[in-house]
């Protein structure tokens, strides 16, 4: 593996993404942005023009194309029709959160909400992946000023799912171990 060429360790990244999107905004939709750029994964999506975000300006690193308006409800709503479906990631459905669910319910897109509290978040991650053959992910949820520990969350839940640890009672050790 070259320096800084983390794709290997994506290779089983997940049988069927092939691109994770989002809209730029700090929180979950960074983290997602950040995880896709650390294991070469495809990323893109849609943000408000001007690059809007709740700290500024978009950075330049994340290939995300400006809508024509200043709008996030016109960025979220891009974003879920370019998806195969959107895993949102939040405490509660509310705002912004609540409007994804809502858009990608009008669009006929499959969605699933994630929260901390989730048991198995992963592992039912994988299953809305599988089941709903998702190759383009739209990855939405709380911003970091609503719920501070999200991109830790989101960050964690997606390194468990496609970058899955093995197995207790799987680890066979050397000579003398266990």
């Amino acid at each position: 593996m070259r320096e800084g060429d983390h794709s290997s360790r994506a290779a089983d990244a997940s049988p069927v993404i092939k691109k994770i999107i989002s809209g730029g905004q700090t929180g979950a939709d960074r983290a997602a942005l950040d995880f896709a750029i650390y294991y070469n994964i495809s990323h893109g999506g849609w943000c408000p023009k001007g690059r809007l975000a709740e700290d500024g300006t978009i950075e330049r690193r994340y290939q995300l194309q400006e809508t024509s308006s200043k709008s996030y409800p016109q960025r979220t709503e891009k974003n879920v029709k370019n998806s195969d479906g959107t895993v949102i990631f939040a405490g509660r459905l509310t705002g912004g959160s609540k409007k994804t669910a809502e858009l990608a319910t009008k669009h006929g897109k499959p969605w699933i909400h994630l929260h901390a509290g989730s048991y198995d978040a992963p592992e039912k991650l994988l299953a809305f992946i599988r089941t709903n053959k998702i190759e383009t992910l739209n990855v939405a949820g709380a911003r970091a000023s609503k719920e501070s520990d999200i991109y830790n969350f989101v960050k964690q839940t997606l390194e468990e799912a496609f970058l899955p640890r093995p197995k207790a009672g799987t680890w066979i050790g050397g000579p003398g171990e266990g």
